[in-house]
């Protein structure tokens, strides 16, 4: 696997966590994928995704470039499936499953396919009894198939979708489907580790039928013989992956019953079936020259070790489910679908809440929840905080230049409550706004940023500008003006401040930055058509001289969040920036299409987690957004209505 280039979906499980280290250990370049966080053991060069795989993009996986796709991301359930498994099946592992592949079979890259699939694909009229069996019935590759459950189900259909794609990719890459039998391992919620667990807790265990006869492959195990399957290209279709050498329920106990002597275990009647099942393992045997080498006895000993130092380790906390507040939400409808996209990669059951002042707000109509939430001013502080908490609101968002000095200055106070604001300091928002002072900042750094003046004989130039001082700088702007013009056009204002007029095109600059002021992604993007100080046309770019004197003027503001540069590119192509917008533009989410994923990165970081190891990775090309009118449509029964 030397310099392979492997993803692996649920690398985080058990399987996977006993796969990674084996494969960075073979020289292979891997990234990740899983709804958990990133596990702490994991190597920094592994590029990990955290989230719902079923929103991954094409072009996340595309940018990875994989020569080898190891599919484990799966759910299941104990024995008996639950009536709410039925949606949860089809999310995870059906819908997870196509998507994914999807995605994976027109990668060019791409060489070879390995799906963790399972043995419950099995008619288990074959393993199945109303009686114990004194020995195990060995199960082949072409034995019938039945799948015995949603699972089962799940993982045929998906072994089907392979054999189709082979018939039209065969010449790009293989596949093969492993069928695993019983899993166990450290990490798990497999029996063994539950009934570890338990007595450790010096707890008793519940055994059901214990004449019962299952293949026990330890994840370790299971983790090689995959990594082997994947190395092994020419082996395809279906094959077993067990131990080949079935052991009771009973003898289990009796290994647990070694490592705890007091151990009491319960027998309980049951109206399962007896299960007398193994793997044939022939076929593996045969075509890979390997078998799993753990046993019950050698495996169980390090299960205890490692829910002994688990054990000895702080409580985690749970990870919250994201509740994101996009406060004045107004009309900013791309940016609470890309909020909510953003959220459900970290959970599946995330929820965007849309708050405004106003009920008559567009967002509702496409948020999770509205909350025609009081004004943010700070006398509305300790009501506005109640509000959030009576939502389980777990980080807020503010999206308008006029409220977020009030989340500046208070997001302490939301923090000590259990709610991030996504936001830069007070004085960095105070410096942004402030057309003037931000200007005279620059000056002070020697940045390119244009000079500004109340006093337009202080501005050297031919032509003028004339803004407000705070407030959107687009609302009543005079352009181009001549020094009279500019002069009459000021008495119109409240607060002008006066700049040279500048010939070039306008760019804006998107980037994110951590907590401690330090860009993680940046991306350009020429504004090719505006519309009340909005792209409604705009263009992604590359030009690395005007990227770094970028980086240089963010990490000198002390930013942090989504922020949005906004410049001139002169005709001698230099850069001159006008503004500083410290929050997430009207069209930045072109730069999300981009790579830039700044509400993701907000939302990780709002949870607790080192962003440092979630890398930037733009897209080769670049991307044109077109902002357009779209129509939604409601019918009366629609609880949105």
């Amino acid at each position: 696997m030397l310099n392979k280039r492997v993803y692996v979906s649920g690398g985080a499980g058990v399987i996977g966590l006993e796969m990674i280290p084996r494969l960075i250990g073979r020289g292979a370049i891997v990234m990740v994928g899983d709804l958990k966080p990133r596990p702490k053991t994991f190597f920094r060069e592994v590029v990990y995704r955290q989230g719902d795989l079923n929103t991954m993009t094409a072009q996340e996986l595309t940018s990875f470039r994989p020569e080898v796709f190891i599919h484990l991301a799966a759910t299941f359930e104990r024995s008996t499936e639950s009536y709410g498994f039925w949606k949860e099946n089809f999310w995870h592992n059906v819908r997870l499953s196509h998507h994914l592949m999807s995605i994976a079979k027109d990668i060019p890259t791409l060489r070879r396919v390995v799906f963790a699939s399972s043995y419950l694909i099995y008619d288990p009229e074959l393993y199945q009894f109303d009686r114990a069996q004194q020995k195990a019935t060995a199960l082949k590759e072409a034995d019938p198939v039945r799948p015995r459950n949603l699972t089962g189900s799940a993982k045929f259909s998906h072994e089907i979708e392979l054999r189709f794609i082979e018939n039209f990719k065969s010449n790009q890459f293989t596949s093969v489907c492993a069928r695993l039998f019983r899993g166990y391992g450290k990490n798990s919620r497999d029996i063994i580790s539950r009934w570890v667990r338990d007595l450790m807790q010096k707890r008793p265990i519940t055994v059901y039928r214990p004449q019962g006869i299952f293949d026990y492959v330890y994840a370790a195990d299971a983790a090689e013989g995959l990594i082997r399957l994947a190395e092994h290209e020419q082996t395809t279709g279906i094959i077993n992956l067990g131990t080949g050498k079935a052991r009771r329920v009973q003898e289990v106990v009796d290994v647990l019953r070694k490592h705890f002597p007091e151990m009491v275990a319960q027998e309980i009647d049951s109206n399962i079936p007896y299960e007398a099942s193994e793997a044939d393992m022939s076929l593996y045997q045969a075509q890979i020259g390997w078998l799993p080498c753990y046993t019950l006895e050698s495996a169980i000993p390090e299960i205890i070790a490692f829910e002994k130092t688990i054990m000895s380790q702080p409580a985690k906390s749970a990870q919250r489910i994201p509740r994101v507040l996009v406060s004045s939400a107004s009309r900013k409808i791309p940016l609470v679908k890309a909020m909510q996209e953003a959220a459900h990669k970290i959970h599946p059951e995330a929820r965007v809440i849309a708050g405004d002042a106003s009920e008559a707000v567009l967002s509702r109509h496409v948020a999770d929840e509205f909350w025609c939430m009081p004004p943010t001013r700070v006398d509305h502080l300790q009501e506005i905080i109640e509000g959030c908490k009576e939502r389980n609101i777990t980080a807020v968002l503010p999206t308008r230049d006029r409220e977020l000095p009030f989340w500046a200055e208070h997001a302490k106070v939301f923090f000590a409550e259990g709610i991030t604001v996504v936001t830069s300091s007070f004085n960095a928002i105070r410096l942004c706004i402030d057309k003037l002072a931000f200007a005279e900042f620059g000056a002070a750094q020697m940045l390119p940023f244009i000079p500004a003046s109340t006093d337009i004989n202080a501005i050297t130039g031919t032509a003028y500008v004339v803004k407000e001082r705070f407030g959107a700088g687009a609302r009543n702007i005079g352009l181009n003006l001549s020094k009279e013009d500019a002069r009459r056009h000021a008495k119109t204002m409240s607060d002008p401040i006066v700049q040279p007029y500048i010939n070039g095109y306008e760019i804006s600059v998107d980037a994110w930055m951590d907590n401690s002021h330090k860009v993680k992604g940046l991306v350009l993007r020429r504004r090719e058509l505006i519309h009340n100080g909005e792209s409604q046309i705009t263009t992604t770019f590359r030009d690395e001289a005007v990227e770094k004197v970028a980086l240089q003027v963010l990490e000198a503001l002390q930013l942090s969040g989504p922020v949005v540069l906004q410049a001139i590119m002169t005709q001698d192509h230099q850069l001159q920036i006008i503004e500083c917008n410290a929050r997430f533009g009207g069209a930045s989410t072109t730069s999300v299409a981009a790579g830039l994923d700044s509400f993701y990165w907000s939302l990780l970081e709002a949870n607790g987690v080192d962003v440092s190891e979630y890398v930037f990775d733009r897209i080769p090309g670049e991307v044109k957004q077109a902002r357009i009118p779209y129509d939604l449509y409601f019918f009366v029964d629609d609880s949105r209505f």
